[in-house]
């Protein structure tokens, strides 16, 4: 690169992301508010190591979507070239599974090892608890994986757990005392079947940098130089490992919002970055404050929100660019006029400024909100797309391929072998694969040791020459792998299990879909393999890793018009020249769940930080007085967030709000307290002849003044507690994991109640 093309590219910046950019040695941290171009600096800074003489092959670059490192990987390519392609850059998950392809043998599985996603996981975890007669209800397959995922991702193996009284003892409270042994079970079969899971990636990176120490001196001396993106969504997994891996030469640089930090329950840890100096105390900080992307008011009204928060770094975010329009605040009566109001707002906004409807994002605390906003826009006739929806490689037809694929590759891939050998039919019914399994328990082999020697083996009867013929179909698939790319076996395999002709021949409506999905999968193992650009191999093995790694916001492109429906968290990263927050509500937005303790209200604060953030030009918050939940509807109040923006940065949309006898705009730093706000609910509930409905309960007494609520922790079974409107009462019963746990409490006045411990504000009585 000459001296004059890197001079244009560092023209382009701002000082503190030009002092960035050309610090490409030692520790350094990049705090980088939102829309303050960090992609850029990232970008710049690989860039300018290359062309200052670093080997690019010494060079790793971490991210937590696909999308994001083609991107990087794009815009480095137009600074320096080709050298842009020997970048280790991806996601932690891709970046490892790469590592263990050539590694794993020392831990003892497999280089083809099969990566099993969430339902992969669930299937096996359900297989388990049924083998154990366990109460699938207590037991529930989401609940066990969450549990275990947790465990992983703090560095807790299946023998650690096992030997943990802590999380034992908190498992039996919560009535699930199996919780170890269906880890242990669950880690046993994944082995077996030359398995790993999404959390397997890191933990067995990390197990095997921890056991083989000439392995993690190797990458530690390859990867001279390593960058971590979006720092403060780490998880204690990720940290332990980036941490060793620049343990030799300490040339870290870590990017990162600690304003943005909303993934807590993924395991992420926002003190990876509060911290980071602790670590390097020679660390570089470097501060990209200039938001480029939004208005001073929506600037400025987000800083008055994220300064309500105490654990934070410093830094003040601000903009040049135009003032804009102040946040429009719709009020509804109900949550389905909620819907109305924001349709209809975007229905003008999109006359007014001719707009595509690419400019307009709905973002919402939970999935459960679109319904009302969906019917709202349908009426419209606005077409939009709700991200979050069953993934293209979710659907049953697309795994069904891809479970052929991953058997082709990896014979003891357990849960693809169930899944496919009786689909198309072949006579192999549910008695025998009972049998298959009892066989495989009883031997301590795998399912596919069964398969292949099934003459061996008793009771399987007329299902034996089956079984043959099937492995003999498999075995004759994996000659072909050395030979044929990734497209040539995926069609013959498709062709010759007579998966593509099954459903070629159902002509119903929902059958004619399946089949267009099945030939859709194929044309993108195609276009896999016909990519110049990538420089992965074509063989089918490399296709379904990189499948397999696919990111929820990798897949959508976003190229048709539509307008987005989308939870905020899904939101991250994303940005929209109109964005509307709706179910602005107390215990929705924040959840009720998070209002028990500062760290998960402030989590609660940066997540609509993160929300506000997205918007370019125009950003609009909305709430309704009433909303239907469980079947009936409730009364809500507006959330506090509203009420701790700034009111010079804010106004009520006058179509939506009632006028008051004091004018018809209420004080904001009052928002939640105005007596026409509870006129309106009950009048609200009297309309719709709710009020009464359930008169049979006692109305509450008014709470205990000076209530000190006690830390619930270690709560137990038949102890005494006090709750601030209920009264004395003995816990009963205990359930729930984590932040979720729930006591039911048999109350002197008031019987049973069940209670969210983290929100319960309960206080021990002495006997």
């Amino acid at each position: 690169m000459d001296e004059q093309h890197e001079a244009d590219y560092l023209k382009g910046l701002n000082n503190p992301q030009k002092a960035a950019v050309l610090q490409t040695s030692g520790p350094v941290m990049i705090v980088a508010g939102a829309g303050s171009g960090k992609t850029r600096v990232l970008t710049y800074r690989i860039a300018h190591m290359i062309a200052s003489g670093i080997d690019p092959f010494n060079i790793l670059a971490l991210t937590f979507t696909n999308k994001a490192a083609k991107e990087m990987r794009k815009r480095i390519e137009n600074v320096v070239g080709s050298e842009a392609k020997n970048i280790w850059m991806g996601t932690f998950h891709s970046v490892f599974a790469k590592i263990l392809r050539f590694e794993a043998g020392k831990l003892g599985y497999p280089s083809n090892f099969t990566i099993y996603d969430t339902d992969d996981s669930k299937s096996l975890l359900k297989t388990i608890i049924k083998e154990l007669k366990l109460d699938d209800k207590a037991y529930k397959p989401n609940v066990v994986l969450n549990r275990i995922s947790a465990a992983k991702n703090s560095l807790i193996t299946h023998k650690m757990y096992q030997n943990a009284d802590e999380l034992t003892s908190y498992d039996s409270v919560s009535g699930k005392p199996e919780i170890a042994k269906i880890y242990n079970l669950y880690a046993k079969r994944c082995f077996m079947a030359g398995a790993m899971d999404f959390d397997d990636l890191l933990l067995k990176t990390f197990e095997l940098f921890t056991t083989h120490i000439d392995v993690l001196n190797k990458y530690q001396h390859k990867f001279q130089y390593v960058m971590v993106d979006e720092y403060q969504d780490t998880n204690h997994c990720q940290y332990m490992i980036v941490k060793k891996l620049a343990a030799v030469n300490e040339n870290i640089c870590v990017v990162g919002d600690d304003a943005q930090s909303i993934y807590s329950f993924r395991g992420a840890t926002i003190r990876n970055i509060l911290n980071f100096e602790k670590d390097y105390p020679d660390l570089k900080v470097f501060k990209l404050e200039q938001n480029y992307r939004s208005t001073q008011t929506i600037v400025n009204a987000a800083g008055s929100i994220i300064a309500k928060n105490k654990d934070q770094l410093e830094k003040k975010v601000w903009t040049s660019n135009q003032l804009g329009e102040k946040i429009k605040v719709l009020r509804a009566v109900t949550d389905n006029e909620e819907g109305r109001f924001i349709a209809q707002s975007i229905f003008e906004e999109k006359m007014k400024h001719q707009s595509a409807h690419t400019d307009f994002a709905i973002l919402y605390r939970t999935n459960a909100q679109s319904r009302s906003l969906e019917e709202a826009l349908r009426k419209l006739n606005l077409p939009y797309r709700i991200y979050g929806g069953q993934s293209f490689y979710q659907r049953k037809e697309v795994k069904d391929l891809l479970a052929y694929l991953r058997l082709t590759v990896n014979h003891k891939d357990e849960e693809s072998l169930k899944r496919v050998i009786n689909y198309p039919a072949r006579g192999i019914g549910k008695t025998t694969l009972d049998k298959i399994q009892l066989h495989a328990s009883e031997q301590g082999v795998s399912w596919w040791d069964i398969v292949c020697n099934a003459e061996v083996f008793p009771n399987l009867g007329a299902a034996k020459s089956r079984l043959a013929d099937f492995a003999t179909k498999i075995k004759s698939f994996a000659t072909m792998l050395a030979t044929n790319d990734a497209y040539e076996l995926s069609m013959h395999i498709a062709k010759s299990t007579n998966l593509l002709k099954s459903l070629y021949d159902d002509k119903t409506v929902e059958g004619i879909s399946r089949y267009e999905n099945v030939v859709e999968l194929l044309n993108g193992i195609k276009e896999f393999v016909e990519d110049d650009s990538s420089e992965l191999e074509k063989n089918l093995g490399v296709y379904l890793q990189d499948i397999a790694l696919i990111t929820d916001s990798d897949k959508d492109d976003g190229s048709d018009d539509k307008i987005s429906l989308m939870t905020i968290h899904a939101a991250k990263g994303l940005e929209f020249p109109f964005v509307y927050i709706s179910g602005m509500e107390e215990n929705l937005f924040p959840s009720q769940m998070s209002t028990g303790s500062r760290k998960d209200l402030e989590e609660e604060r940066r997540l609509f930080y993160v929300g506000m953030t997205r918007a370019e030009r125009k950003l609009t918050l909305s709430y309704a007085n009433s909303r239907f939940r469980f079947g009936q509807l409730l009364p809500c109040e507006p959330s506090r967030f509203i009420g701790e923006i700034v009111n010079d940065f804010i106004e009520l949309d006058k179509k939506a709000f009632v006028k008051r006898s004091d004018g018809d705009k209420p004080e904001f730093n009052r928002f939640n307290k105005r007596k026409s706000e509870s006129t309106e609910k009950s009048n609200l509930q009297n309309k719709y002849g709710r009020t009464n409905q359930k008169q049979t309960t006692r109305s509450l007494p008014p709470p205990i003044v000076n209530f000190v609520p006690d830390d619930t922790t270690e709560i137990k079974v038949s102890d005494v507690v006090e709750h601030q409107r209920f009264g004395k009462g003995k816990v009963v019963l205990l359930d729930g994991d984590f932040g979720n746990k729930k006591a039911t409490i048999e109350f002197d006045e008031y019987g049973k109640k069940q209670l969210v411990l983290k929100f319960a504000k309960l206080r021990f009585v002495k006997n």
